[in-house]
């Protein structure tokens, strides 16, 4: 046994002496060493091969082409009024029973596939990244391209899920103990700015543990103290990737367990806002409380997802109204991932954090770009709805993402009755020709 252990450990010595000068040294200082770029252009190439082989191979050219819509089928984007008005052929007033197949139509559409519920779910990419097949036609292709999967599952379980689980220990061990050592000090400028330096140096850490490669844009527009950073959300991992260019005030629910654990250390050296979950339901407590901290210049900026659930970085569903209640300045931010490398979406109805966690670090990589806007105030006039609408366009519009009015909610619940009424007064309106509901 001691022989084992004499040849062990100068292994693990020279192992982890390997990743502290590699990886987290720079990961903490905020420059690379350029294996992470070496590691990107590998696997680019390889995947751009791999498409090349697939579409060789396969027998069927459209396969790729109708796979490239993300599965949707395909629709008339025309609106109801128009299509309702060429059924009817400017028949004013009058009912057919021609105009029942249209709704028949789309109503059949939604069944199939709604616009709402395949938002919760993975979008599908248009050629096989080596991770997952995005079709049954993919299931073997040839033996070249089997061998290469196999020898990715090597590559990705054996050697970068430890690594990559490492550096995220570490990453947690040292936001919990910065963190604590940090809030002993006593409120002066030197704590709050060793505060930011241990939570960046963290998320740095923590993003190379996901081999992030995160492209920023017009950092000029960065969110400043005193304002709220509202954001699309696709994964529990955006605080990392926003956390990872500047300091962030979170705001969220207490929780238990080792989670518990870093929000108590965390909140030690800065003044996140965590809120008990009786409180949660106290609107006006947490608006007062969210106020406050926007009031004082001098605090980080708060972070919040507007939407209340994930979605899957196709779409921007609508924001809650509640964050745009506060007052002060709104800096949006748009997040966009490329799914080529990993699909960094939780869907949090089929995975647990455990096992989401286990996908994103036996991904190839997490690539995303990160889009700062300019600074939105609200308008004279403008209630927080329309507020939040013309973030929302915003953010969707930079990000490439499709901006939706439905309710990230419809994840876990279902259509309000008074809904249903509204589209139902609609129809019948368009139907009679009523011009009054226009």
């Amino acid at each position: 046994m001691g022989g084992f252990w004499a040849a062990v450990v100068p292994v693990l010595q020279m192992f982890f002496l390997s990743l502290l000068l590699l990886i987290m040294l720079p990961a903490m200082f905020g420059f690379s060493l350029g294996i992470t770029e070496t590691y990107m252009k590998i696997l680019i190439r390889t995947l751009k091969w791999a498409t090349l082989k697939i579409e060789k191979i396969s027998k069927e050219e459209e396969t790729l082409k109708r796979s490239s819509s993300n599965g949707l089928i395909q629709r008339d984007d025309s609106s109801l009024e128009k299509e309702i008005g060429e059924l009817r052929r400017n028949r004013r007033g009058d009912f057919a029973l021609s105009d029942v197949f249209y709704f028949s139509k789309k109503g059949i559409e939604s069944i199939v596939e709604d616009e709402v519920t395949q938002r919760f779910s993975s979008e599908e990419l248009v050629s096989w990244n080596l991770l997952t097949r995005t079709n049954n036609n993919f299931h073997y292709i040839s033996l070249r391209l089997t061998i290469l999967w196999g020898f990715g599952v090597i590559v990705r379980y054996g050697i970068l899920l430890p690594l990559r689980v490492t550096l995220a220990a570490i990453g947690l061990s040292w936001l919990v103990i910065g963190t604590t050592v940090v809030g002993f000090i006593p409120n002066c400028w030197l704590k709050d700015w060793l505060s930011e330096l241990v939570h960046v140096m963290c998320y740095r850490i923590c993003a190379r543990g996901l081999s992030a490669t995160i492209h920023y844009h017009n950092r000029e527009n960065k969110p400043k103290k005193g304002g709220i950073c509202v954001a699309n959300h696709t994964s529990p991992i955006d605080v990392v990737i926003l956390a990872n260019d500047g300091g962030y005030a979170m705001v969220g629910q207490v929780h238990g367990g080792l989670m518990g654990v870093v929000q108590r250390a965390m909140v030690r050296a800065c003044p996140h806002i965590w809120f008990e979950r009786a409180e949660m339901k106290d609107r006006h407590l947490v608006t007062q409380r969210l106020k406050d901290h926007v009031n004082d210049k001098k605090k980080l900026p708060i972070l919040i997802f507007p939407e209340g659930t994930c979605i899957n970085n196709t779409s921007v569903m609508m924001f809650k109204k509640g964050s745009f209640e506060i007052g002060g300045t709104i800096y949006p931010v748009a997040i966009k991932y490329d799914p080529q490398f990993g699909d960094a979406f939780w869907n949090s109805a089929k995975y647990n954090m455990v096992s989401y966690l286990l996908r994103m670090m036996t991904s190839w990589a997490i690539v995303c770009n990160v889009w700062y806007l300019p600074p939105m105030t609200q308008k004279e006039g403008e209630d927080a709805v329309q507020f939040a609408n013309r973030v929302k366009s915003a953010i969707a519009q930079q990000g490439g993402l499709v901006d939706l009015s439905w309710d990230g909610g419809l994840k876990r619940a279902k259509v309000k009755d008074t809904f249903k009424q509204e589209q139902q007064k609609k129809y019948s309106c368009m139907v009679v020709g009523d011009d009054s509901s226009e």
